[in-house]
């Protein structure tokens, strides 16, 4: 069993990325994400300042416009326009979820495709699903690129999503058939789910549940990817697979923290910087 250690990979992306910003700076572009937060949810917040935080490490200017939970949509969108209009902004990230008096789908798809570096938009999601060259949600994107450093090629394989959200499981599923695994895509209430699971050579999970995938429903030499982000009744972050049971009959599997996430950032950050490398030409 071997762990997939998505903070070591990212480190070293992100260390590539500084030196690509470098490069473009000299060039007379500097890279800028802008990122809008409506509300004060603590998690929200949470991972707002860790982007904040890596964009500031590999040297992405970050521009930050937090807002009241009680902003209208109107306001929302006209933020958006704004950074649209700006061509000094490459990246918009409106950081969800958004209140319930806000239409996500509207607001999503106010932002320009061009800067659209979370990968939403259904311009973005229509590339994906076609196979061409966009902007793709950071998540599944970041396990590609985890396989992929581990050299793990997917072709081939029967993959098993369990999760079918926007986020993740979709763009997953579709970065898969992409590259050449057949894929099936299962949730939390998929009957006999353990059926599915132990045909799978990969399986990625994220659904948001502690302890959903167990040791009985992996087949030896799996791989797991868990892309679960919970805290149990300890307050400690664990994701949705039994990691303590299930790692020993896997070949490969991501940890967390430490997996998955990191990765998420470091594509976000990845996205960003081609947005700048396409103002630059």
């Amino acid at each position: 069993m071997e762990i997939l250690d998505g903070k070591a990979l990212s480190d070293k992306i992100k260390t590539d990325l500084k030196t690509q910003s470098e490069t473009l700076k000299k060039k007379g572009v500097v890279p800028a994400l802008a990122v809008i937060l409506v509300g004060d949810d603590p998690a929200s917040q949470t991972y707002v300042n860790t982007k904040e935080k890596a964009c500031n490490a590999v040297g992405i200017t970050s521009i930050m416009h937090r807002v009241c939970s009680s902003t209208s949509e109107e306001e929302v969108l006209k933020i958006i326009d704004s950074l649209n209009k700006n061509p000094e902004v490459d990246g918009i990230l409106v950081q969800l979820p958004l209140p319930k008096h806000i239409d996500t789908s509207k607001v999503i798809e106010a932002i320009s495709p061009d800067k659209d570096v979370d990968g939403f938009h259904p311009f973005n999601v229509g590339r994906l699903v076609a196979g061409m060259d966009g902007f793709v949600p950071c998540t599944p994107f970041g396990v590609m690129k985890l396989l992929e450093a581990y050299g793990i090629n997917v072709r081939g394989m029967d993959a098993c999503v369990i999760g079918a959200s926007n986020i993740v499981g979709k763009p997953m599923m579709n970065l898969l058939l992409n590259a050449s695994a057949t894929v099936e895509v299962c949730r939390s209430s998929t009957k006999n789910l353990k059926e599915h699971t132990l045909r799978a050579d990969l399986i990625v999970v994220g659904v948001g549940k502690i302890n959903l995938l167990t040791s009985d429903m992996v087949k030896e030499g799996a791989i797991v990817v868990d892309v679960g982000i919970n805290r149990n009744e300890e307050g400690k972050i664990v994701g949705d697979v039994d990691f303590a049971n299930v790692a020993p009959k896997c070949s490969y599997i991501t940890p967390v923290p430490g997996g998955v996430g990191p990765m998420t950032i470091a594509m976000l950050l990845t996205n960003t910087i081609k947005s700048a490398s396409r103002r630059q030409k």
